[in-house]
């Protein structure tokens, strides 16, 4: 079993910069590919980012691409999301969950991952 606690969400303004962080305890953290989703009100989750184990790949939505960036400290256990030059687009709330999947393409798909954090809200105002 996993625990994933996510923090810093918050309000800014369009233009803005927000760090989220995920607080992983339990089993070992560099055992799980780390993913980062959103959902806004009334639409689905959607994949944001996504780091390997060892934090030397990463992935992101073509949406966040160049603003965002995903990365992972393994001996602190925790993941985070750097989120520049953000829109109100990104209003959401934010997700952090952890993949034992070595699927091609899985660390897009919500399906594929074994653990959830709470969620923090993220909301940018024009």
């Amino acid at each position: 079993q996993v625990q994933l606690v996510e923090s810093g969400g918050g309000s800014v303004q369009a233009g803005g910069s927000l760090r989220l962080s995920c607080a992983a305890s339990g089993r070992t953290f560099s055992d799980y590919k780390m993913g980062w989703f959103r959902q806004a009100p009334g639409k689905e989750r959607e994949f944001a980012a996504a780091i390997s184990r060892s934090g030397g790949i990463t992935y992101y939505a073509d949406s966040v691409k160049g603003r965002f960036t995903i990365s992972r400290d393994n001996a602190k256990n925790t993941a985070y999301l750097q989120m520049n030059s953000l829109k109100p687009e990104d209003t959401a709330v934010y997700y952090c969950a952890a993949s034992t999947s070595k699927a091609a393409g899985s660390h897009r798909l919500p399906g594929q991952y074994d653990y959830w954090g709470q969620g923090t809200q993220v909301t940018v105002s024009s």
